[in-house]
């Protein structure tokens, strides 16, 4: 097992990577305030891993309920979370009972929310069973829902009080949602490790193949370089919002698309390419750097080229992005291979010459 810390003074909270820890009852019981306990998954998940998580904690004397979430993007709504207060309030829940996020990122941004909600606040742990929530969405606090005018616009800032990544959940992960996992991956080599990209050239194929020494090394690094960030930038309002390159394109491709037509990492993926050619338009990335960058994510099985929605609607939908300042939209773009910046001064007409030029 490989533990990091999310430094947050008191509300600091460990972040345990490894396999078999659904079963180990000493990880969880600290983050719990009382003995009880209510677990929030889907109806994916659930018959895979609800009984181990269960069993772990009744074994150790915790009450444990449950709620079994429909499944996927498209449910991440006001409706779907309802359902968690409905079973909070039926089960007589207390403040101080600990709600248990067991998913992928939609259950853990909804079981999130509903516990920094749920009498205005209750203990909340993550046990992110995507590749995805593993990397990127189970560490940092950020809990939402979407709207249908834009994605995770409806939501607030709650740390967890634990992450428990168990990597042997990655065995049953279908390989689309492995794929787009990777794209959050290769997002940290890009924004501000180097080293961690050109390793990833090296061992995609590794990671691929579900290799548990490369998973355990590309989850830790990931992790880490999260940490520092939130670290150091709990409520984004500086670097934390380099973590969201590719993002504000990619999230109008979910939008426009329709949430889960395509999955979050494949439309960063896509948002990523628009981004890295505006760079290359600005000057910033050379031919090279972003055919690097596209072999890295085809490698990975995810797409370079966007939907073809139209520059209108892309900018539409883009300008409700929540990195919208005094009007202006505010892009994370790679300033080279392992820097990214925050760049509010490109014209409309480059952004729409570089999302027709990544769309096909």
């Amino acid at each position: 097992m490989r533990t990091l810390n999310v430094a947050l003074g008191d509300r600091a909270y460990p972040i345990h990577i490894g396999r078999g820890l659904l079963a180990r009852p000493e990880l969880l019981l600290p983050a719990l305030r009382t003995p009880r306990a209510i677990i929030v998954t889907n109806d994916r998940v659930g018959p895979l891993y609800l009984a181990t998580l269960r069993a772990t904690l009744e074994g150790a004397g915790v009450r444990v309920s449950a709620v079994e979430l429909p499944d996927g993007e498209a449910h991440k709504d006001w409706m779907t979370l309802n359902r968690i207060f409905d079973a909070l309030l039926e089960g007589r829940c207390e403040r101080s009972t600990t709600l248990i996020a067991l998913g992928g990122g939609v259950v853990g941004d909804m079981g999130g929310f509903a516990a920094a909600t749920y009498q205005r606040g209750m203990p909340f742990i993550q046990v992110p069973t995507t590749l995805l929530a593993q990397v990127d969405s189970s560490v940092g606090g950020k809990t939402a829902i979407n709207h249908p005018l834009g994605k995770n616009m409806i939501g607030a800032f709650y740390q967890p009080r634990l992450v428990l990544a168990d990597t042997a959940t990655l065995d049953t992960l279908p390989a689309r949602e492995l794929a787009a996992g990777m794209a959050e991956v290769i997002k940290y080599g890009l924004i501000r490790d180097p080293g961690f990209f050109t390793w990833l050239e090296a061992n995609l194929e590794r990671l691929v193949a579900r290799d548990a020494e490369a998973l355990a090394h590309a989850i830790e690094r990931s992790c880490r370089n999260k940490a520092e960030v939130v670290a150091a930038d709990e409520t984004e309002q500086g670097e934390r919002a380099l973590l969201n390159l590719g993002h504000t394109f990619g999230h109008a491709i979910e939008t426009g698309m329709g949430y889960g037509t395509w999955l979050h990492g494949e439309a960063i993926a896509a948002g990523t390419m628009m981004a890295a050619e505006l760079s290359r338009r600005l000057g910033w990335l050379s031919d090279a750097d972003v055919g690097r960058i596209a072999a890295l994510f085809e490698r990975a099985g995810l797409p370079v080229w966007g939907p073809e929605l139209g520059t209108g609607p892309y900018l539409e939908l883009m300008s409700h992005d929540k990195k919208v300042e005094a009007g202006r939209l505010r892009l994370v773009l790679p300033k080279s291979i392992g820097q990214a910046v925050i760049h509010a001064d490109a014209s409309r007409e480059d952004i729409a010459a570089a999302i027709a030029a990544r769309c096909r």
